[in-house]
This record gives C-alpha cells, structure tokens and sequence, in this order.
C-alpha cells in the first residue's frame, strides 16, 4: 500500500468519525431537550377559582393598614403590572417568600400589593418584621371572597385595566417568575405550555 493511498483512507475514517460523533451529540442534545421538559419545575398552580386568566378582575376599594385608599383591580400610575401577593402572619412559608417577592417585584418593575385576611395587629407585627412599610397591605376578607382564595401563599398579575394576566399558588421565586412567563408567552399558564411540549414528544418517542 503506498503512502498516498494509507494517507486517502486515514482521511476517510477521520472524516467517518466525525461523522459519528456529530450523530452522537445530536442524539445526546435532544435526549437532554426530553430530560429537561421532563423536570422542568412546574410554575405557578391554579386552582381553577375566581376570575380566570383574561378575565378583568373585580374593581373593590379597599384601605390598607396604613390608612391609604386603592381600589383593588386597578394598576398604579408608576407601574404596568400589579402583583397581588396573599399573605398571612400565621403562614410560615408566606414569610419565608415575602423577601423573595419583594426582589421579584423589584426586579420585575412590578407594583406589590400584599393581601391578607388576618388579625390586624399580627399582620402589623408580621409587616414590621419583614421590613414590608414600603409595599401597601390590604387586610380584608372580602379580597379573598372576590378572587376565591383559599390556600396560601397565592399571587394574582395584573395587567392595563385590572385584566387577570396570570396567576396560581407559589412557593418559590421560579413560581413568580413563572407568572411573568406565562404572560409574555401567551399561555394562562406555564403548565399549559410544559403540557404542550410534552405531547409532540411522546408521539415521537412513541413512533
């Protein structure tokens, strides 16, 4: 065999496993597309109870603790989404997310309104103890009738008008985030769009 040749077929089988290997990684690339719809966390859990997503939410005036008229259903001038946040003083996990909210909101440029249904003085304890001053708190049980709240923590977005944007009961920053996400993407929820994913897989998988 002559050098030339040994050069030609060495070529040819470096090219072949190349070949193979981009194969391979396309294979290893969608397997890992699978695992991750597969364990994508799930976003925020609606009930199915009181104005769906699309719907405009009730327009109830209400006083928070410190005195300040707003009307529930509506968005404040210096912010195009208003996030209903329900909290309770007796609700370990609502205090361990009220920081996480307060970020989000932050971050987000979201207006963070907190809802509760609880002694006022243990809410005011709760406020003081979470540096939550900044943020309005409405205490009235009549917020929670109108959105059907029965488990907490939950969260309503709001949109130009009071629209109903998003919402569900979070446990976790990636909970709110996910109601943005839903929003932008035009889903009610991002269970809807996990759930859509999913099926096209399992009829690829299938066939």
């Amino acid at each position: 065999m002559s050098m030339m040749t040994a050069l030609i077929i060495s070529e040819i089988l470096q090219w072949i496993v190349l070949a193979a290997l981009a194969v391979a990684g396309l294979a290893l690339a969608r397997q890992v597309g699978v695992l991750h719809v597969r364990v994508a966390p799930a976003g925020a859990l609606d009930a199915g109870k009181g104005p769906a997503v699309g719907d405009f939410a009730p327009h109830l005036h209400a006083t928070t603790l410190d005195g300040q008229k707003m009307t529930v259903g509506e968005v404040g001038a210096s912010a195009s989404l208003r996030l209903l946040m329900f909290v309770s003083a007796q609700c370990p996990l609502c205090k361990s997310l009220i920081p996480v909210a307060k970020s989000f909101a932050a971050a987000e440029r979201v207006e963070l309104v907190f809802v509760g249904d609880d002694d006022p003085e243990a809410q005011r304890e709760m406020i003081a103890k979470n540096d939550m001053g900044a943020y309005p708190f409405i205490n009235s049980t009549e917020i929670g009738r109108a959105f059907e709240v029965d488990k907490l923590p939950h969260a309503v977005l709001l949109g130009a008008g009071g629209k109903v944007l998003a919402k569900g009961l979070v446990n976790s920053r990636e909970h709110l985030e996910s109601l943005i996400v839903s929003h932008e993407m035009g889903v009610n929820h991002v269970q809807d769009y996990i759930a859509g994913l999913k099926t096209p897989l399992v009829k690829a998988e299938a066939a």
